[in-house]
């Protein structure tokens, strides 16, 4: 309790200073002497990344489950859009104010994490603390999604291996790198099997934004290479595939409009993990047909490889021609270089598809009560999802788990959508007086056991008599009496 105590006055301090900060660039109008509330909000800076420094090195110094507690702390007073928290911060400070608290506190996890070592996963990465990073993942603002990046690669590389993956670049040869890696555990293999869908997502939305720039790109490309490391087993390394083919058919077809800036980042951006990944597997086929595509590139489209599209000046194309099969990488020659023990390449032919989630609502602003309603949707929405998943692998167990539970989640769904619907349109009497016959059914209920077990024991006598009020029942031999439920062991 100390410890979160130190840490909640020291966010209290950076609270102050960012709304310190913001009020003298408010009143910078309408002061005498600009060059003296600049010199002040220059002040609130140091004062800013001394309490960040502080917080870094007094978390750095805990023990690693103290530490997973101070980064839930934290992670519970960075304002999320949609939630009560970023409500109440919105009212006081206004979006600017919130975005620079918000850049704050991201700050302070990155220092908190740094050099965090967890056995597993799920351990540092659980849904609470998950949940809301990638919410901010989602934001339109560029400097954000990298702060959550890099707070991201503290967690998940436990190597420390992200020194030498540092720039987006086609890596001649990745042995030489000397990447230090352990076999994956049975728990991160359960990590990923419940959050590896969310990881993708977010890698895959991440890509498209149009404010990226280039650490936005070597960063979602440190984050492919770094669960390429520390996560991947067989099937991880499909799924990692499936998105990277997805990415280039985005940059592609373009149907939302993307600058050819961002398309061909996007293409080189899948090229420098291609040509990571076909290495890390030790493929020789599959090397050979990353290799084959980048060299073709190299002659006739450098644009679409990041040595030259993340230089100054790149010239760009007015288009991608989509038929020149060359210079993509396809899905049929790379299932052929993977066919063989460990890889279930039928599932590459399944495109990848992001999973929809309340979070495509929130990152754009909505407030709480907008979500709540637009759950009805995503919820009828989710069963195409959830069929196209079952149909991915097909297999006898499969095809039993399907014929055992999928009545009962269909019902379960439906009853749950009944009830959302019923709690936002129902006037407030009908659910009062629900909730009411709800309470007196459990009062019954409750008088009725109570009834059974405090009845008075049956009269030695054998006869009906009348005492204290109670009526005596008459006397039965112990193996003929009815005891109540309760009372028997």
């Amino acid at each position: 309790p100390t410890v979160l105590e130190v840490f909640n006055t020291l966010l209290k301090h950076l609270r102050m200073s960012v709304d310190f900060e913001l009020g003298e660039s408010s009143r910078r109008n309408s002061s005498s002497s600009v060059s003296s509330v600049r010199g002040r909000e220059s002040d609130e800076r140091i004062v800013q990344n001394a309490i960040i420094q502080t917080i870094g090195f007094f978390g750095g110094n805990l023990p690693d489950y103290q530490r997973a507690e101070v980064m839930m702390f934290i992670m519970g007073k960075v304002p999320v859009y949609g939630t009560p928290c970023h409500t109440l911060d919105t009212v006081k400070i206004g979006h600017q104010g919130t975005k620079r608290i918000q850049t704050m506190l991201l700050s302070s996890l990155i220092m908190v994490t740094s050099g965090f070592k967890s056995k597993s996963m799920s351990a540092a990465l659980p849904s609470p603390f998950l949940d809301p990073l990638f919410s901010i993942s989602l934001m339109e603002d560029s400097e954000l999604r990298q702060l959550v990046l890099e707070i991201l690669h503290n967690i998940i590389d436990r190597h420390d291996n992200r020194a030498k993956l540092r720039g987006i670049r086609v890596i001649p040869n990745v042995a030489a790198l000397k990447i230090k890696r352990e076999k994956i555990s049975k728990q991160d293999v359960a990590f990923m099997k419940k959050h590896g869908q969310q990881l993708y997502r977010h890698v895959y939305l991440g890509c498209k934004e149009e404010d990226n720039v280039h650490k936005n790109f070597e960063l979602l490309f440190t984050t492919l290479a770094i669960l390429t490391i520390e996560l991947a087993n067989e099937e991880v390394v499909i799924d990692l595939i499936r998105l990277s083919i997805a990415l280039q058919e985005m940059a592609l077809n373009n149907e939302e409009n993307m600058p050819m800036s961002i398309r061909c980042g996007i293409m080189a951006l899948v090229a420098a993990y291609l040509n990571f990944l076909s290495q890390m597997i030790a493929n020789p086929p599959f090397c050979q047909h990353v290799s084959k595509v980048i060299e073709l590139r190299n002659m006739d489209a450098p644009h679409l490889l990041p040595e030259h599209i993340f230089r100054d000046k790149c010239p760009l194309p007015e288009s991608l021609d989509k038929h020149d099969r060359q210079l993509y990488f396809q899905t049929a020659d790379m299932a052929e270089c993977l066919a063989g023990p460990g890889y279930n390449v039928e599932r590459l032919s399944i495109p990848y598809i992001p999973q929809v989630t309340d979070e495509d609502h929130l990152q754009r602003r909505r407030s709480f009560v907008d979500t709540i309603s637009l759950q009805v949707d995503i919820m009828s929405n989710s069963l195409p999802d959830r069929q196209s998943e079952l149909a991915e692998e097909i297999t006898f167990e499969t095809l039993k788990k399907a014929i055992d539970t999928t009545g009962l989640e269909e019902q379960e769904r439906e009853k749950r959508r009944q009830v959302i619907e019923k709690f936002q349109k129902a006037p407030f009497e009908e659910i009062a007086a629900h909730c009411e016959s709800k309470a007196n059914m459990l009062h019954d209920r409750l008088a009725q056991i109570f009834e059974l077990t405090i009845r008075p024991p049956p009269s030695p006598s054998g006869v009906v008599s009348i005492s204290a009020g109670h009526t005596q029942h008459p006397s039965v031999p112990v193996y003929e009496m009815k005891f109540p439920d309760l009372c028997v062991y």
